[in-house]
């Protein structure tokens, strides 16, 4: 549960932390809860988030019983409201040469540039935006003028894929154990009044490059896989190609509330960018 083993142990010890302290609440149980396990990221930060979804999940196999809540939840990105910006959206065209050198900004110590990525990937991207939780990395992308060309947004990696596992080689227990230095690209978006030819190949090259040292800096560990999901039917994952990915399978079209087997999700190619030469021997560990 949440990438941890839990067993009777475990289990006994959450129930004395409930037992002993009923009149916490959801939020301290879970923060203390990383206290007692020491249960912390790369960076030494606890992992609360993960705790209040491992006491949810045990509530929810009768394992356990929380405190009634006490008011919504803290975690305030679910309940974010994104307003839309005013922005020019007049054409953007010509050669790649034109628009060079590229602004590529990293977001984690820019939050006055937030409200301006969150707004385009809200308004522009065919799968909407709200919000990023857990480690992620954001770029905007900004011509010499200064004129905004494109979104990037990197995540956790998904749990399990066929196609990204089989190409790695990994055991179940590997997966577990280094999924944390897989970086998955959720969200691209080249701004639709932006039409220049290999741009977006151009662009996943200069992050690739960069991703690992930015992770590093953020987080206090590298990555040494990307990783994305091209919607077949929608994309041909052309950008993807051009800029060296690998296409490694396909999805089987379930997502991962599919526990019966019956949920059914649009069928995505699985591409991957080793960033090391040597990724399956650290992934492999």
């Amino acid at each position: 549960m949440q990438g941890r083993q839990i067993g009777p142990a475990e289990l006994e010890q959450v129930r004395a932390l409930l037992a002993d302290h009923p009149d916490w609440s959801r939020y301290r149980l879970s923060r203390e809860l990383c206290q007692v396990w020491d249960w912390r990221n790369h960076a030494g930060q606890i992992k609360d988030m993960a705790a209040r979804s491992l006491l949810l999940k045990l509530e929810q196999r009768g394992w356990v019983a929380l405190p009634a809540r006490r008011c919504p939840s803290p975690n305030r990105m679910r309940h974010k409201q994104i307003r839309p910006l005013p922005h020019p959206t007049y054409p953007i065209g010509g050669s790649l040469s034109e628009l060079q050198p590229l602004q590529i900004q990293e977001l984690g110590q820019q939050p006055e540039a937030w409200p301006v990525f969150d707004s385009l990937l809200h308004q522009y991207h065919y799968l909407g935006y709200t919000s990023a939780v857990g480690q992620n990395v954001k770029y905007l992308v900004r011509d010499r003028q200064g004129r905004d060309l494109a979104c990037l947004l990197f995540g956790a990696a998904a749990w399990k894929t066929q196609g990204r596992d089989a190409f790695i080689g990994w055991t179940a227990g590997q997966r577990q154990a280094q999924l944390h230095q897989v970086a998955n690209n959720s969200r691209f978006l080249i701004l639709p009044w932006v039409r220049v030819p290999e741009l977006a190949s151009h662009i996943l090259g200069r992050v690739a490059r960069r991703i690992a040292a930015d992770w590093q800096e953020r987080y206090g560990h590298r990555v040494a896989l990307l990783e994305t999901f091209v919607e077949q039917g929608r994309f041909r994952g052309s950008c993807y190609r051009a800029a060296n990915w690998i296409c490694a399978g396909q999805t089987r079209g379930r997502t991962r509330q599919d526990c019966r087997h019956v949920l059914q999700a649009p069928v995505k190619d699985v591409w991957v960018y080793p960033l090391q030469a040597d990724f399956r021997k650290v992934l492999c560990q």
